[in-house]
């Protein structure tokens, strides 16, 4: 007997976790990664080309802004179209213009193409391998969502310690230039071949595919679940921003060499893939809502004291235990956002929480600008950020007596939010 498309999808969904699963879990792994290593590069490129073209700390650091707000409003539009037509041809787009932007920027020669690029790389680049990506990984997965994208958000942190360590070098050995086009290079001969293993979920495909009303496992809307996580990832974001683009500048300001710097930003991101591991896993086990805020208590209280320390041992310290809790907080937001919402609102509901992540990691990243611009330290900037953080534990923890008080068991029963 012949079986539709979508009986076919439905008698996948049935069986254990696909093996090609782990397929995408490697391929977004890659993709996120590199992207989110030239957001981190930033932080390196920031005084070569301040010196280059005599433009200030704040205006240069605005580039990583930019960058942040062109994936935050993209993100929700490719999410949107990823919900209707699928996730696949995303990681082709983003593979194509990762590498053409940063061989564009290689030539820059103003602040106006140097937001540009900075602009269409975030539009373009990060943004299609972002939100349509990770909705299709989460759904790929019956059995521990929140292992498998905690795993492939751990891409993100290895690109943001690897991409500007490497960077750092080529800056050193050559120049500013030569490096983006070094890094152009690299970025088209990983990601090209990888673009192309990408395919769509079942459960993603059957619900674009299926007439049967899509499953929500708790009794408020879908919008509202989005509602709360957004607002309290703007706050995380912020926190988060401060030392991902000022930790280089920070430390070089205090005599230190530039590759140094890069290598302890390194050690933080490396220890942020296994965060971001810990973090998916951590929200399986106890629930999205419970481990969100666990990972957000250790990065509000961490990055205040960035700015207090001399000794390198210290900073190496400190970074390990920054960059574990603030990628579990990241690996977090993936979780909550698989786990509350239905497939056929996942690409939607990735994009309009990264709308929201990318809007606070822009502000995060120029207000480290500004407060140093204003003050000549960076001690007021991080005390910020440690603020920023507080506000985003009180959201969630408003967030979760109100999930608590309405969530419902279902076959996917949510951890952590347990029936009133």
């Amino acid at each position: 007997m012949s079986h539709t498309p979508a009986q076919q999808v439905a008698n996948q969904l049935s069986e254990h976790d696909p093996r090609y699963a782990w397929v995408m879990v490697a391929a977004t792994f890659i993709l996120s990664g590199l992207a989110f290593g030239v957001l981190g590069s930033v932080s390196v490129f920031l005084k070569p080309l301040a010196a280059e073209f005599g433009w200030t700390r704040a205006e240069t650091s605005l580039g990583y802004s930019t960058v942040a707000l062109s994936s935050a409003f993209f993100g929700v539009l490719w999410g949107y179209v990823a919900d209707r037509v699928g996730s696949r041809w995303f990681g082709l787009l983003g593979a194509v213009s990762m590498g053409s932007f940063l061989f564009l920027m290689s030539r820059q020669t103003s602040l106006a193409e140097f937001y540009t690029y900075y602009f269409l790389f975030g539009a373009l680049g990060s943004a299609a391998v972002y939100s349509p990506l990770f909705a299709s990984v989460g759904f790929w997965f019956k059995r521990q969502p929140g292992l498998a994208l905690g795993i492939t958000a751990a891409g993100g942190a290895v690109g943001q310690g690897v991409v500007p360590y490497l960077a750092s070098l080529a800056i050193t050995a050559y120049d500013w230039q030569t490096a983006y086009q070094l890094m152009a290079i690299a970025y088209f001969v990983i990601t090209l071949p990888t673009a192309l293993l990408i395919r769509e979920a079942p459960d993603r495909l059957f619900g674009r595919t299926s007439s049967l009303p899509p499953s929500h496992p708790l009794r408020i809307s879908e919008r509202e679940v989005i509602m709360w996580v957004s607002c309290a990832v703007i706050f995380c974001c912020i926190c988060m921003a401060f030392p991902i683009v000022h930790l280089v500048p920070l430390l070089t300001d205090q005599g230190k060499e530039a590759s140094v710097g890069a290598s302890v930003l390194l050690v933080l991101m490396i220890s942020g893939a296994f965060g971001r591991v810990a973090g998916g896993k951590l929200g399986d086990l106890i629930g999205p809502i419970p481990a969100y805020m666990t990972m957000s208590l250790g990065q509000t209280v961490f990055v205040l004291w960035f700015p207090h320390l001399n000794d390198l041992g210290g900073f190496y310290l400190l970074a390990i235990a920054f960059g574990f809790t603030y990628s579990g907080v990241m690996s977090s937001i993936l979780v909550c956002t698989r786990m509350m919402v239905s497939p056929s609102f996942g690409a939607r509901a990735m994009g309009i929480t990264s709308f929201f992540g990318w809007l606070g990691m822009a502000l995060g990243g120029y207000l480290g600008g500004v407060f140093f611009d204003n003050t000549g330290s960076y001690v007021d900037a991080f005390a910020f950020a440690s603020a920023a953080g507080l506000i985003n534990l009180i959201i969630l923890f408003v967030f979760f007596m109100r999930a608590r008080g309405e969530s419902v068991y279902t076959e996917a029963n949510i951890p952590g939010v347990p029936s009133s």
